[in-house]
């Protein structure tokens, strides 16, 4: 596992994979499907891994995390980032803090509160947190005006920021004042784009974001791979070409769950068996597999006759 400091390299480097987290019957941790979908990210290029939303770890208890933490440094490869997730309530933050400042992970990110908070609060539990870790962390921005600005800018400043998750979801994502307004407040190099394909180019085109987050990946990882090189070169007409593939998935996720559907297209695609999800989620009923199951096995199929051509 990767323990050195994030630098905005590592953050253009690799599409930075969200995967969900398979477990057995009784809600235990999947090893061997953990450990299938991990190599399937590496074996596709895949170097930067995060487990947040799409792993449940909103849901997930602080007697597993250090079980789930230690399995994870010890899967990954030599050089995979792999960026655990806390939170999102204060309480639960820094009994994850005290366990992760024991371990090597160079950051971790701060799954976003939505209620109850304030902006100098937020800023407060982000310092606090980056305090007991000794590290610089990521924050997780999911709603318009989440943290002002400002802010953010103060925080960058102090030291305390690794990178921002963007995920604010815009009908437009060309029109995005608020975008537009943290990168007049926080150098754009540590912002990624945080939803997926689907606004990749606009984020990058448009905004100067380097990189972005995929939970598709997890099914397709070369042709993620490929988008963001092709993104990063400004080959634009070739990388909605490739965009294009993720779309039919992407439009499952955006209709159904974002989170649901990515969980059970990897074991519908076959990439691993992810198993039941940890409450208080639930997979996906047996019409929404129907609609799933063709979608996620064909962007698997041509991520792999992309590998023998």
């Amino acid at each position: 596992m990767k323990t050195t400091p994030v630098t905005v390299d590592d953050l253009r480097r690799s599409v930075i994979a969200v995967p969900p987290l398979a477990r057995d019957a009784d809600l235990s941790l999947n090893a061997h499907a953990n450990k299938a979908l991990l190599r399937h990210l590496e074996d596709g290029g895949v170097r930067s891994i995060m487990y947040g939303g799409n792993a449940n770890f909103y849901n997930v208890a602080v007697s597993e995390y250090a079980r789930i933490l230690d399995f994870l440094a010890e899967q990954a490869g030599p050089d995979t980032w792999i960026l655990p997730s806390a939170g999102p309530d204060y309480g639960k933050l820094m009994d994850q803090a005290a366990i992760l400042k024991a371990r090597d992970f160079p950051t971790a990110m701060l799954l976003p509160m939505s209620f109850p908070y304030t902006d100098a609060g937020l800023a407060d539990g982000v310092r606090r947190f980056s305090d007991t870790i000794s590290r610089p962390v990521v924050v997780y921005i999911k709603a318009s005006d989440y943290i002002a600005p400002s802010t953010l800018g103060r925080l960058v400043e102090e030291g305390r920021i690794a990178a921002v998750k963007y995920a604010v979801v815009r009908q437009d994502p060309l029109q995005d004042p608020y975008l537009s307004a943290l990168l007049k407040a926080v150098d754009r190099r540590l912002v990624v784009s945080g939803i997926g394909e689907r606004p990749a180019i606009v984020h990058c085109r448009d905004f100067g974001l380097q990189s972005f987050t995929s939970g598709s990946v997890c099914i397709a990882p070369r042709g993620s791979m490929q988008l963001l090189r092709l993104l990063q070169q400004g080959r634009l007409p070739e990388a909605e070409r490739v965009r294009a593939a993720y779309m039919p998935l992407e439009d499952c996720r955006d209709a159904i769950s974002p989170i649901r559907v990515l969980h059970d297209a990897v074991t519908l695609a076959g990439v691993a068996d992810m198993g039941p999800m940890l409450p208080l989620l639930t997979g996906l009923t047996p019409a929404e597999r129907e609609r799933v199951a063709p979608v996620a096995r064909a962007l698997l199929a041509r991520d792999r006759d992309a590998l023998a051509a």
